[in-house]
Formats: C-alpha cells, structure tokens, sequence
C-alpha cells in the first residue's frame, strides 16, 4: 500500500508544482543565474526553486506519470524506483556546474538540489526498501475485478 500511496501523494505534489510554475504571482524574478538556451518562463519558485516552462512540463509529466501508476501496486513500486533513480541523478547533476541547467534547457540548481535528493530518497525507500505486499496485490486483483482465484 505504501507504494500506492506514494504515487498517489507524489503525483499530485508534481502536478500541483507543474502548474504553480505558470503562475507569474508565484515565480520570483531570477536574480544571478547560468545561461538557459530556454529561458521562457524562467524564474524562481516561490523565490527559491528555479524553473522554466520545461522545468514545468517536467513537473507535470512526473505528476501525471504518478496518478497513472496509483491503481495497481505493481505499477506504483515501479514508479517509485524510477522516480527514485531520475531524481536521483537530478540531484547529482545538479551539483555539477557544466550540468546544472541539463546542457541549458532545465535549470536543476540551488534549492532544486536538495528537493531532488530528498524526492529520491522517498521514492527509494518506497521503491526499493519496502517489501512486497502481498496484500496490495489482492487488492489490484479485487479492484480488477478478478477477485482472490485470479478468475
């Protein structure tokens, strides 16, 4: 259930973020910045995270990919183990400066980092940590339609 839950969570975070990204209100004007070969809707989320319109689309892709994985358990640990590697590798690609900006079209720098490492973390303990539940499958298999006999 947990993985469920998590994709569930995690994809309305994401798609919730997606769309604040296109709020001008909530996007700071960018301040001291590398260089983006993208700069539409360049700016800072609520003043700290830098986003841009792909940054954006990302955050929406993400979401949309997390609802589409809550309904079955199998679906949603494989959701959590993918998140867990892409953020993953965000969070280390962010650390290096010829990286930060993924070759200038999304910025992942400054507060980006540590939000990535953390989303990484989550998914990782969800995706890899947690043991299967043998219940949740019951549950897939119920909400399938197929009951308990696999019919």
């Amino acid at each position: 259930m947990a993985a469920r839950y998590f994709a569930l969570m995690s994809g309305l975070a994401y798609l919730l973020v997606g769309v604040l990204g296109f709020i001008p209100g909530l996007v700071g004007m960018p301040y001291a910045a590398p260089e983006l070969a993208v700069g539409a809707g360049f700016g800072y989320l609520f003043g700290l995270f830098p986003i841009n319109v792909l940054h954006n689309l990302v955050h929406l892709g993400v979401g949309v990919w997390g609802l589409a994985s809550y309904p079955r358990y199998e679906s949603a640990q494989t959701f959590s183990k993918g998140l867990a590697v892409f953020y993953g590798l965000l969070a280390i690609m962010g650390l290096i400066p010829v990286l930060n900006t993924t070759f200038g079209l999304i910025p992942i720098y400054s507060h980006d980092i540590w939000l990535h490492a953390v989303t990484a973390l989550l998914a990782g303990i969800v995706g890899f940590a947690v043991p299967n539940n043998p219940a949740a499958k019951v549950e897939d298999r119920i909400a399938a339609g197929t009951g308990t006999h696999g019919q």
